[in-house]
């Protein structure tokens, strides 16, 4: 075999390569522009999102109905995320539950207080976990419970890593009071955000709940989705340890980061 011949082999190896990957990128595109999409897209739908020809779109949701990440949604051609899919997320769900576990747990302990773990859904949080703390006088949500992002130290934590455009695209310009003291307009929301982005802590301070103020940190999964870590105390006691609180908060979320960096090591 001659020099030129093998250099050729290689190169069409190469660009194979280069092919598959490119492939499993854009079925992971078209997978996300389904997330939280219970009805289903169309191709055409899914085509003008993920900005890609719509027989391209065509051949990659075949290949992925053939191994049930996909599923017909209707009729009439609208397809949406599948058991197989689902499955997976689920029990992702669940092995980082159980990785956060013995960090809140440890962030309870220490604090005496009950910590939430939620994850980002679009415009609203989902509690997916929950320590209660040993106080007498507590504070406690269902695992389950949807909260919005606006008036959530969880919440806000989060916004705090989008730009400002990306914040008013998400949630709007103005927003419902749950308390007199819920920021309900943007520009003052924009403003509370400025120091969340300086600290890294954001907090609530009786916006969601009268009586209640919470701190909350946000982080990423192994995965890359949005995740938080909040400190709900009724607000007689929160003032004289939202210090403390926040350097707990902070402390956690550098050993999970930590963590998370040593397992795919």
């Amino acid at each position: 075999m001659d020099q030129r011949t093998a250099s050729g082999k290689t190169a069409d190896k190469g660009q194979a390569e280069k092919s598959q990957v490119q492939v499993i990128a854009r079925a992971a595109t078209i997978l996300r522009a389904l997330e939280d999409e219970s009805a289903g897209l169309s191709l055409g739908q899914i085509a003008q999102r993920v900005n890609l020809a719509r027989s391209t779109v065509q051949r990659i949701v075949a290949a992925l109905e053939s191994e049930r990440l996909l599923i017909a949604a209707s009729p009439i051609g609208r397809v949406r995320l599948g058991p197989a899919i689902l499955r997976l997320a689920a029990s992702v769900r669940s092995d980082f539950v159980s990785l956060a576990r013995p960090f809140i747990m440890r962030l309870s302990d220490e604090l005496r207080e009950t910590v939430d773990l939620s994850t980002v859904r679009k415009d609203h949080l989902v509690f997916i976990d929950q320590v209660i703390g040993s106080q007498r006088l507590r504070t406690v949500s269902g695992v389950g419970e949807t909260f919005p992002l606006y008036c959530t130290a969880n919440g806000k934590a989060y916004l705090s890593s989008l730009d400002d455009t990306g914040i008013e695209r998400l949630i709007g310009k103005t927003y419902k009071p749950r308390t007199p003291k819920t920021l309900t307009k943007l520009d003052a929301l924009l403003s509370d955000l400025k120091s969340v982005r300086k600290t890294g802590v954001a907090f609530d301070r009786e916006e969601h709940t009268l009586g209640i103020c919470a701190a909350g940190v946000a982080l990423q999964d192994p995965l890359g989705n949005t995740v938080a870590i909040s400190v709900p105390v009724p607000a007689q006691r929160f003032h004289e340890q939202h210090t403390l609180i926040s350097e707990r908060l902070l402390a956690t979320k550098r050993a999970m980061q930590a963590h998370m960096n040593s397992m795919a090591a």
